[in-house]
């Protein structure tokens, strides 16, 4: 019975209609909502990405996920995973996951982790997560900077859009020998698999279709491979009110390269057209040859319609090379209601996610306010309904302001509490809709005012007596210091800078306690103090005279690293250039006399020339008469030669 099923389904996929090839097909694709098509995929292939090989006798592996998602807030399965075969053995995993967007994280791993990230974008329910606060990177090439520099070399690197879900195998031998440099549309193979739902799948209608033919188009990009790979193909067209639509017939179109082989898991009776070969899952050995298929969008809908009658486009998808696709198509028939029907909810879809919520109050002070914000959009796709938002004292509510809930409150109102005179203290009550009681939650930032950054240059490392000018090609020492000093303040050198004026570029120093040349060196730090060097280069065109020396130094709460302040400081320094004489000889100086120098030598060798050439014997300066025989000639030369012993008897001769 089922060999005669699927010997149908063969003989249908061969069946085809005698349209109009030229015909051009009249179907506008528009955007289907996810109730009724969805595709989902599994793949290797990410945005950009590399592998790197691991040193012999490591245990150390430094993986970088970098993600960017759509909604405002997604949910994310992370798996970390040890590959199966090889022997248990103590790691040192650190996994940097950067986010663009913000995450509700699902971590499951059997080994220990240590993160990096950024508690304010990932939302996170392990309470006893290993993760140190990550710095924002506006760039690709920051992030791979920060991360050689903090931790060495990188096993792993990948940029993902949108994943629902990730697998991460580590402990295993890479075949790399190279050093990991992100490639665009690479291939992670066994290290790195991830789960994604298509973003845009479309549908349309046929203007001129007549028939009850439905179809289903799925069409694969060309990946880096060329060899024969298998895609597995789930078509599920189940209707889960159970009142499938008997009369429409579908139509499996796959479109993709052709070393894809096609893995179909249906069984549902349907036409089918692929490229390469395909095969069903039930008899995975029968391969069947395929077709050649347009590669266009518009070459896909007409063969659609012409060839296999379809007058309805259940869903059209493109998706990267991957592994697994499914296609989940409720395929229901229409039913007339006589009463409304109870609407049903799942209780955890109405749940605030209140732990969330919780974390997005990080208020901000300035120099006599706290303030809080809450964006809507944040707070919806949480999905939770507040009542009323206060301070301590209940008079003190949120405002609407365009699309956020704005609290605020100066330093003396609302039951502000002022700690060591630096630390602003208070509490937010939160009110649900669905609650009467409020939920309190400390909220703590600090008075700007009370603190001040302050700078000093130094000619030694001693860093004894100050100094205000720097010579070129001697090395600068810095010490930055911030005032008072609270247990409870955390400090850190966030960037600093030298702007030699507006000749010259601006050299950059300090980025997150790290030199940003070699001719920079971070030295030592304490509690509130940072102290570093650096090395202006002797040769300058044109030589600077000043420079502005600025830094920036973020200030956090310890029990809340998420709050942070950044406070600014800066000197001038005057710049003095030892190669120049204490007469402060210019450029036109120096030229001056090189010019100089050079004419009056000209004129000496000139002038010597001159007397060497009027004061040389006669016989030296006449020529040797042409007409006088050999002989003559011979006994001449040897009587002037004999006369030529003294300058006397030259001028005797004449």
């Amino acid at each position: 019975m089922e060999g005669a099923f699927y010997i149908a389904m063969f003989l249908a996929a061969c069946a085809f209609s005698l349209a109009n090839p030229l015909e051009k097909a009249d179907c506008d694709l528009e955007l289907l909502d996810s109730e009724t098509g969805k595709v989902t995929y599994t793949t290797n292939q990410v945005s950009w990405g590399c592998l790197g090989q691991k040193p012999l006798n490591s245990t150390q592996e430094v993986h970088v996920l970098n993600l960017r998602f759509s909604k405002v807030v997604a949910e994310l399965e992370l798996t970390i995973q040890v590959k199966k075969g090889n022997v248990p053995q103590p790691r040192d995993v650190h996994v940097i996951l950067t986010v663009q967007g913000h995450i509700n994280l699902l971590l499951q791993t059997g080994i220990p982790v240590k993160f990096s990230l950024d508690p304010t974008k990932v939302f996170f329910k392990e309470t006893g997560l290993d993760h140190s606060p990550l710095p924002d990177f506006s760039t690709r090439e920051q992030l791979l900077n920060w991360v050689q520099t903090t931790h060495g070399n990188l096993t792993s690197y990948a940029e993902i859009e949108d994943p629902q879900s990730i697998i991460l195998h580590v402990g295993q031998a890479l075949e790399s020998e190279f050093p990991c440099i992100p490639k665009l549309n690479f291939n992670m193979g066994d290290h790195l698999t991830w789960n994604a739902i298509a973003p845009e799948v479309k549908g349309c209608h046929f203007s001129k279709g007549l028939s009850k033919k439905v179809a289903y188009i799925l069409k694969v990009t060309q990946g880096p491979a060329s060899s024969p790979q298998t895609v597995e193909v789930k078509m599920d067209l189940s209707c889960p009110l159970g009142n499938p639509a008997p009369t429409l017939e579908a139509v499996l179109i796959l479109q993709g390269p052709p070393n894809v082989n096609w893995l179909i898991d249906s069984t549902h009776t349907m036409q089918i057209g692929t490229t390469g070969e395909y095969s069903f899952k039930m008899f995975p050995n029968k391969s069947i040859r395929g077709s050649i298929l347009s590669d266009t969008l518009q070459g896909l809908l007409q063969e659609a319609q012409q060839k296999f009658n379809a007058s309805i486009i259940g869903s059209y998808v493109e998706i990267p090379p991957a592994n697994h696709i499914t296609l989940w198509a409720p395929s229901c028939a229409s039913k007339i209601e006589t009463s409304p029907s109870p609407v049903l909810t799942t209780p955890s879809m109405m749940i605030c996610h209140l732990l969330l919520l919780r974390s997005l109050l990080l208020p901000q002070c300035s120099t006599d306010r706290m303030t809080l914000v809450l964006k809507k959009e944040l707070i919806e796709a949480l999905k939770c309904n507040i009542k009323h938002l206060s301070f301590r004292d209940p008079t003190c509510q949120s405002q609407e302001k365009e699309n956020m809930l704005v609290l605020s409150s100066t330093f003396s109102e609302c039951g502000m509490d002022m700690r060591k005179g630096v630390i602003l203290n208070n509490e937010v009550a939160l009110t649900l809709t669905s609650s009467s009681v409020p939920i309190l939650t400390e909220v703590e930032c600090l008075n700007t005012s009370a603190f001040s950054v302050h700078m000093d240059a130094y000619k030694s490392q001693k860093f004894l007596g100050t100094a205000s000018t720097i010579e070129l090609g001697q090395r600068v020492y810095v010490q930055v210091t911030v005032s008072p000093a609270i247990p409870e303040v955390t400090a850190n050198l966030d960037s600093c800078s030298l702007d030699l004026g507006p000749e010259a570029d601006s050299v950059e120093l300090i980025e997150d306690q790290m030199a940003k040349s070699p001719r920079v060196s971070f030295l030592t730090t304490g509690s509130n103090w940072f102290q570093f060097s650096f090395l202006l280069r002797g040769h300058m065109v044109p030589t600077p005279t000043a420079a502005i020396l600025s830094c920036n130094v973020e200030l956090m709460l310890r029990t809340i690293q998420e709050t942070k302040t950044v406070m600014k400081t800066s000197m001038k320094l005057n710049i003095s250039n030892p190669l120049a004489t204490t007469q402060g000889l210019g450029m036109p100086a120096v030229l001056g006399i090189t010019f100089g120098a050079f004419l009056i030598g000209a004129l000496l060798t000139a002038a010597l020339w001159y007397i060497y050439s009027h004061t040389r014997p006669p016989g030296k300066r006449q020529p040797v008469m042409a007409a006088v025989p050999a002989s003559e000639s011979s006994s001449t030369n040897h009587s002037i030669g004999s006369t030529q012993s003294t300058p006397c008897s030259t001028s005797s001769m004449a």
